[in-house]
């Protein structure tokens, strides 16, 4: 972008990008990138990792290549530039052949400020020569992770990335991710050659998301009291872990009127397509997936992540929460988990066809996981301790410390669900074996005698979901493991000894039961009701879907709020707002201001409810709509719109369609009546034999009043 050629990182911030200050490492990753040296940047989403590329991109010399995983990554983010007046394309497999060429010429021309290009296009002879017959300022690397051959989102593509040191040795490299153990950092550093690179390694922590994990009882049905409960109406992600559960849960939510749509690679390319591009283009969408979607989804409204099943590693369940909230705005991390989970990811690590150097790595993983769901004490603390990360206070924004868990001392349970497994000779599942110690008469324990054993009915202390919790605990510790050959059925380990022999304590973790926690809505905490929000919302979905981009492209919600909260009476005014640089405030700065002027002032002697119904007339909605919209009566809101024509805020001629001859005549008979029957249009409508509703006369009444 050549009109940035002399300006400062500080400069292109506020007048491309619309903020006053970096957050943050970002100026110093920038700078470090500006002098031509190697970056490796490890930085929570949301908190602004492709500023730290795009920057750089305007005030270098030649375009800068970001090397992105995701097509639809690399369609936001052209979108939300070109936006912004930055000339900006991408190259992949969704492109014609004369559109690919045209890009190519643009390259060539110089006319582009940064080009996003897929991983496997680099493996293309032709596509290294044609990056040799232009001016490169960088090469990004974002979702670095994906390199990690021992992480959950390994691309193949991505081991060829040395390969730009080695072919392109002066041009500097960055390299971006969210998520990465100290394994996986070094695993980057190695494999794309960042050895001289300078780490930048930002805090883990997301504050604005609360983590909660309840114990899983009926997982749908809890999900759907926590959607409608916190989250009616918001936009949300809920990960399964088959396909099949993924089709259920869709179609169940849709049947309970939540609006969801399913994503797995099991659906025809036109349907993950069409699925996500809804997801991204409209409000108040559920998605319903598997992993196979989200890396790469910029949409930053995202109320939610829920989780019905297990994530296989703490990175997963960092990336896949992680993309809730990106606006900073309040969000929640929210899943259901319970014994089951255990045993089923346990049963696809060990039915893996991995060797046994990544199984041990990956069970390790699972524990790490495991560790988390059974915290009692802050959740964030673990999860970011994890990522060699510390928080010295415990968040307050967790289910562990909204509500604080209590333990409990499980030896003797433990020691009757060790003997229990040992004298049914290990050869049953959790379900029998709690039958067994709650002195369950069954035809089962009867075919087997086990009503004869010592363990039989010497668990009644505990009720069946307790004994559920006592088991989950113990496979979870690993004191007991699970025979998958036998059908799942629990055995003792070496670790349970001390436990048995009374050698060792155990404290378990009191489960809370659901209903206990009390956590507040988090989702458009100012204004929700408001009808500005609701009006500056439709603003920008107006505009979103005339360019066919998603509403956050234009403003996000945390630009909405300021605008609600500031009420600029001016474009200067409006320039002061965070996310709206030049280019914004030219092209929507006069649309906005408009919607925001005519609730300026508009109904201050009207009580609430009537000024809403006032401001959303006045926006050009039909008094059915109003009434749709804000789950009102029509009647309810001719009646609102009846006040502020007695206050003389509306014109008649706006609500009432009729011929001034017919207005005169009601105005006539309304004057005509009685002193006593001053208020009634009772008489008025009679009068006129029904040719008119009280809905109109009431109007007229309020214009009449107006005048007099």
């Amino acid at each position: 972008m050549a009109s940035n050629a002399h300006n400062t990182p500080l400069q292109v911030l506020k007048t491309v990008f619309g903020y006053e200050n970096f957050r943050g490492q970002q100026q110093a990753v920038i700078e470090q990138v500006l002098a031509g040296q190697d970056a490796l940047v490890l930085m929570p989403t949301g908190g602004g990792k492709s500023l730290c590329y795009q920057i750089p991109s305007l005030l270098r010399s030649g375009v800068g290549v970001v090397i992105s995983p995701l097509i639809a990554l690399m369609q936001d983010q052209v979108s939300a530039l070109l936006q912004l007046g930055v000339k900006a394309a991408f190259l992949n497999s969704t492109l014609a052949l004369p559109e690919a060429r045209r890009i190519e010429q643009q390259l060539l021309d110089g006319e582009l400020d940064l080009l996003y290009v897929a991983p496997e296009r680099l493996a293309s002879e032709y596509t290294r020569s044609l990056f040799t017959r232009i001016n490169i300022a960088l090469f990004a690397i974002d979702e670095a992770h994906c390199v990690s051959q021992w992480g959950h989102d390994f691309r193949a593509d991505y081991l060829q990335l040395s390969m730009l040191h080695e072919r392109f040795p002066s041009i500097p490299r960055i390299a971006l991710t969210a998520t990465a153990d100290d394994r996986t950092r070094q695993e980057i550093t190695v494999r794309l050659g960042l050895e001289n690179a300078q780490l930048f390694r930002s805090g883990f922590d997301r504050p604005n998301i609360c983590y909660r994990i309840v114990q899983k009882q009926n997982a749908k049905q809890q999900l759907l009291t926590f959607i409608q409960a916190e989250h009616a109406g918001d936009a949300g992600i809920v990960y399964c872990l088959s396909r099949k559960k993924v089709e259920e849960t869709a179609t169940w939510l849709t049947g309970k009127g939540i609006r969801a749509l399913p994503y797995h690679a099991g659906l025809s390319n036109d349907v993950r397509y069409q699925n996500q591009h809804r997801f991204l283009m409209e409000e108040g969408l559920v998605i319903v997936a598997t992993i196979a979607f989200g890396m790469g989804i910029d949409k930053p409204n995202v109320r939610f992540v829920a989780h019905l099943d297990l994530p296989k590693s703490v990175e997963a369940y960092y990336q896949e929460t992680g993309r809730a909230g990106r606006d900073g705005l309040p969000a929640n991390a929210w899943m259901a988990y319970g014994l089951q989970d255990v045993i089923t990811l346990r049963k696809m690590l060990a039915e893996s066809p991995s060797d046994e150097a990544r199984k041990r790595v990956e069970f390790h993983k699972l524990d790490a996981m495991l560790a988390l769901c059974e915290q009692v004490h802050c959740r964030r603390q673990n999860l970011l301790s994890y990522f060699g990360d510390t928080l010295e206070k415990p968040c307050g924004n967790c289910d562990t410390c909204m509500e604080p868990v209590q333990t409990w001392d499980g030896t003797l349970a433990a020691q009757q669900a060790l003997s229990c497994i040992y004298r049914t000779q290990q050869r049953f599942g959790v379900g029998y074996l709690i039958d067994v110690l709650l002195g369950k008469q069954t035809p089962r324990i009867s075919q087997f005698g086990h009503q004869g054993l010592s363990t039989f009915g010497i668990g009644t202390a505990l009720d069946e979901q307790q004994w559920h919790s006592v088991f989950r605990q113990l496979v979870a510790r690993g004191l007991v493991s699970v025979d998958f050959d036998r059908y799942g059925a629990l055995q003792l380990t070496e670790s349970c000894r001390p436990i048995l022999r009374g050698e060792q304590k155990l404290m378990l973790r009191k489960d809370v039961k659901p209903e206990k926690i009390k956590a507040s809505r988090t989702s458009k905490a100012q204004g929700d009701s408001s009808s500005l929000w609701e009006a500056l919302r439709a603003k920008r979905k107006e505009i979103a879907e005339a360019q066919d981009v998603p509403p956050y492209v234009i403003f996000h919600d945390a630009t909405l709020m300021a605008m609600m909260e500031a009420k600029p009476a001016d474009l200067r005014q409006m320039a002061m707002i965070s996310g709206i640089g030049t280019r914004k405030l030219e092209q929507y700065g006069e649309q906005f201001l408009a919607v925001i002027n005519v609730f300026a002032g508009a109904g201050e002697d009207l009580a609430d409810t009537a000024s809403e119904s006032l401001n959303l007339f006045r926006l050009g909605f039909t008094v059915a709509q109003v009434a749709e919209k804000r789950n009102l009566k029509a009647s309810t809101v001719y009646t609102h719109l009846a006040q502020s024509l007695e206050q003389g805020l509306l014109e008649l001629g706006d609500v009432v369609d009729l011929p001034q001859a017919e207005i005169g005549q009601i105005e006539a008979a309304i004057l005509a009546l009685p002193e006593e029957q001053k208020n009634a249009l009772k008489p008025v409508f009679e009068q006129f034999e029904g040719q008119y509703p009280y809905e109109i006369l009431r109007c007229v009444r309020g214009a009449l009043l107006a005048k007099t």
